[in-house]
Order: C-alpha cells, then structure tokens, then sequence
C-alpha cells in the first residue's frame, strides 16, 4: 500500500473577472506522504493561498476554476467527488487552519459551540458527548480551564487562544491532512514556537501530514521535510528542506534566503531585498515570471519560458541557466537595493 496521501498533478488555478482571466496558479505538483510536512514559500500573491483552497475546493463558484490538473487524496479523486461527498471530506479528512483566526471564528457563537458544531457534523456523537470532546480538545492544545472557556466568546480569548481554537477545531476529527496557512502570523515569538511545537506533538501523535503556508524561512527550517517555492503562480523549486538552504538554485530563491534578519541586520546594515514588484498575472508572459527582477536575466529570459528540471533526486528548478549541465555563480547580496 502506497505512503502517499496527497498527490497533485499541474494544477491549474484561474479567476474569472470581467474583463480578464487571472492565472493564479499554474502547473503545481505536490506528493505528500503520511506524517510528512511540506512548506509552501513565497511572497504574498505568489499563489500558496489559492493551491491550499483548491485543494478544500473552497474556490468562490463562477470565479474560480481549476481548468486543468488533478488533486488525488488518500485514493480518492477530489475534483471528480460531489459536492456533498466533498463535505463529508472537508473537516473530517482534511482539516485547514486559516490565517486570521478572529475573522474565521464566529464572534456570536461560544468556542465550544464551534468545536462541538465540526465534530457533530462529521462524526455521530450526542450534543453531550461533542461538549466532552470541546472540552477536551481545549485541552489538548493547551488552553487552561477549558470547561469555564469552553463557554466564552472568541472575542475573550487572546490572538495565540484563538490560533489554538482553531487548531482545536482543524484536528476534533483527526484528520489525515491539516493545512495550514501561516498560523503564526502576528502572533509574538513565544506563542510562535508554542503552537509550532503544539502542532508537531499533535502531528506525532495522530500521524497527521501537514502543508505549512508561510512566509517566515525560519519556520520551514523547524517544521518541514520538503519545500515548494512558488512565484506568480509557478513553482521556481522543490526539493528536501535541507537541499533548499545548503544547495538552493533558483535566483528567486536566493533572494528569499537573503532577505531575512542576520547578525549584519541587527548591527545596522540594510536588509536586503528583492527589488520590484510581482508581475500582473491578467497580462500574458511569454517567459519567465520572474525575469524583471532577476539580476541574472539574459534575453531568453523574457521570450522563453523555462521548464522545470530534476537537477539531482527530488531537486527541481525551473530556471535556464541552472540545468543538469550548467550552473549560474551565485552572486553575494545581490538583491541589495
């Protein structure tokens, strides 16, 4: 029997508007095993988002649509279930932490009132049994006196609470699959390495496969086995979180890993980054998405768009100069601006 939960094959992501089509996401391949956790990079609109949305099929009706790919889930072909067979799916076998937990939270109903609400409706337990399993799962992630919280609001909860009433609420049905996009965002650094290290024990102890949407590099290293790197829609790289920061390719990459807080940083030096703006996806591109802002861009950049390439096991780029025969020289802090 196969290990591998999740497989994704070229999915496609578009928005329809009126007066133009949004290609959201475009060719993106995920293989997932059990206990696995695969992180998501990128900056913001570079499409992790919208690929973890799809996978729920949580796309708004009439304006998005996946036109090409195919989402296989524990056996199962999401995109071929109807839409009741998809909510016996959604919340029971994949479960999905959203990124502001004030807005995904009801504000009139009590948190126990929404654990209990996503554990009736996927499993069959009495109204007094899913107040039991409230209680408990509060107390699983962490919140103390969860039999007197249990009946508060989510506006009585601090940010860090409520992240963990949503975990509560992600994991009252063991799912197979949690996706979780940036979880810790806004939230300070203790409480940070709290429901990183919350998520990880649950992860272990219910043989639950994660996908991490984030921003924060530091977090990948600390959670994830295996990473995506996406730009405009595109997977610039994959591979093992280990070959991405000891043998990154990509120049996109490059730039995320030097754009972080250092020793230099704190001492005064400029942060580096990478300088403009991701491209407008209502246009179309003939070549690489990121060959504007690419300091390496040569004239086949802009014309020819580059496939992706195995350059060693499980390492995959998609950049012209980086092949199984060529390599780029990498350049010191060059996204300086």
């Amino acid at each position: 029997m196969s290990d591998v939960i999740l497989k994704v094959e070229n999915l496609d992501v578009h928005f329809r508007s009126s007066a133009s089509i949004v290609k959201a996401v475009n060719g993106v391949n995920i293989t997932l095993k059990k206990k696995e956790t695969l992180g998501i990079v990128g900056e913001s609109g570079s499409g992790k988002s919208v690929t973890a949305t799809a996978l729920m099929r949580l796309l708004p009706k009439g304006i998005g649509s996946i036109p090409n790919g195919k989402i296989t889930f524990n056996g199962k072909d999401i995109l071929s279930l109807s839409d009741k067979e998809m909510r016996d799916v959604r919340g029971n076998e994949i479960a999905m932490i959203f990124q502001d937990p004030m807005t995904s939270l009801n504000p009139v109903f009590t948190v126990g009132d929404q654990i209990e609400e996503a554990v009736r409706t996927h499993q069959q337990m009495s109204k007094k049994e899913a107040k039991k399993k409230a209680i408990e799962m509060l107390k699983v992630v962490g919140i103390p006196e969860p039999e007197k919280r249990v009946k508060m609001y989510p506006h009585e909860f601090s940010g860090g609470m409520r992240q963990r009433v949503m975990i509560a609420i992600a994991l009252s049905c063991n799912p197979k699959l949690l996706i979780a996009d940036e979880p810790t965002t806004a939230l300070d650094v203790t409480v940070q390495a709290q429901i990183l290290e919350l998520m990880k024990s649950l992860q272990e102890k219910n043989d639950t496969s994660i996908i991490m949407i984030t921003h924060d590099l530091g977090v990948v290293w600390e959670m994830c086995d295996k990473v995506i790197v996406m730009y405009a829609g595109n997977t610039v790289e994959s591979g093992t979180v280990e070959t991405i920061y000891e043998n990154p390719l990509h120049p996109y990459t490059w730039g995320l890993l030097e754009s972080q807080i250092t020793k230099n940083t704190l001492n005064g030096d400029k942060l580096p980054a990478i300088p403009g703006s991701p491209p407008d996806l209502r246009n179309p591109i003939p070549g690489c998405n990121f060959a504007d802002r690419c300091p390496y861009a040569k004239e086949i950049c802009s014309t020819t768009k580059p496939q992706p390439i195995e350059v060693e096991l499980g390492h995959i780029v998609s950049c012209h100069f980086q092949t199984n025969s060529n390599r780029l020289e990498r350049k010191e802090r060059v996204y300086i601006e």
